[in-house]
């Protein structure tokens, strides 16, 4: 007689609360100004939430130069630079921002150890939409670090006064590695006040990590740019378990099944539920049909849209 056949589901998984408050200011901002409604960048890293906007009239551009002027134009969840908030005024454009509040207090830290004088270390993926916004806050003061040997080719003196940020959707194993050698090479180094990894980025690893043991397999729901699934998929692959990132079913392999008992299955901060659904319906058709959560944390966070928005969504 074979093995049972299931399906370990973990939590917290799908949207954070910067992910909600980002959805939540378009649905407003929409019954506000109604359409066309711009936003620069994707609003967050998910083409099915996308889509879902596009078709309501959301038009989505890659640069606020793209924007008609006196239009008005929605800033994503992963932060912008100034260079963009002073073209956008520039353009005389109608700026709603949906930045994470958590990317908003790394912004805050980079100008604060920018007045201090300090070289910025910024430990991320070069050309992600969080680092470039980042970046941007202190452009000649900023060294982006990728990985440990960057880190150890540093071309600056044991003395410099420096300072260390994170991209808020890394993992916590990779970004413990490199500052690990920023703390060895640098006699003056400073760092955030508290970890600059997103709070749901972490809980969402931390279940993988716990999943991932009584796992054959790990299914992690989420778009291929999203940079917090992408680590999910990382962090059980280091564990040594086969993990596969899942954009949505229509991309489900059922030959990854092959010998599976276990199926371990989780979703990025960026994607929303209704995607793991149809996952959960899918595995159900190959005999995955009993269920068992394994819940590490329980999110209690609420990030409002700002005030404006919602006393006119009131008033209408």
């Amino acid at each position: 007689m074979g093995r049972t056949k299931k399906v370990i589901l973990a939590e917290p998984r799908s949207f954070c609360a910067g992910v909600r408050r980002a959805i939540s200011i378009i649905e407003l901002a929409l019954q506000r100004h109604g359409t066309p409604l711009y936003v620069r960048k994707e609003i967050v890293h998910n083409h099915y939430v996308v889509r879902q906007l596009e078709r309501r009239g959301v038009r989505f551009v890659d640069s606020e130069e793209e924007v008609p002027e006196g239009a008005v134009c929605v800033f994503s969840a992963h932060g912008v630079s100034p260079q963009v908030r002073h073209n956008a005024q520039a353009r005389r454009l109608d700026v709603i921002d949906a930045t994470c509040p958590l990317v908003s207090k790394v912004h805050q830290e980079a100008k604060r150890f920018s007045r201090e004088g300090r070289t910025l270390l910024l430990v991320g993926h070069a050309g992600h939409e969080e680092v470039e916004g980042t970046f941007g806050h202190a452009p000649d003061r900023t060294v982006i670090v990728e990985t440990v040997e960057d880190a150890e080719r540093l071309d600056l003196p044991a003395d410099t006064p420096v300072a260390f940020l994170t991209q808020t959707t890394l993992s916590v194993d990779e970004t413990r590695d490199i500052i690990e050698v920023l703390r060895r090479r640098f006699t003056d180094l400073r760092g955030p006040g508290t970890d600059d990894i997103c709070f749901a980025s972490q809980n969402r690893q931390d279940a993988v990590k716990q999943v991932v043991p009584r796992s054959d397999l790990m299914l992690v729901v989420g778009s291929r740019n999203s940079s917090n699934s992408l680590r999910m998929v990382e962090v059980a692959r280091r564990l040594g378990v086969p993990a596969h990132l899942v954009p949505d079913v229509t991309e489900f392999d059922e030959s990854w099944l092959e010998g599976v008992s276990v199926v371990g299955l989780s979703a990025g901060a960026s994607a929303p539920e209704i995607l793991v659904d149809q996952v959960l319906e899918r595995l159900a058709e190959f005999g995955y049909s009993d269920i068992e959560i394994e819940q590490v944390a329980q999110e209690d966070v609420v990030f409002h849209p700002p005030t404006h928005l919602i006393d006119t969504a009131k008033a209408g």
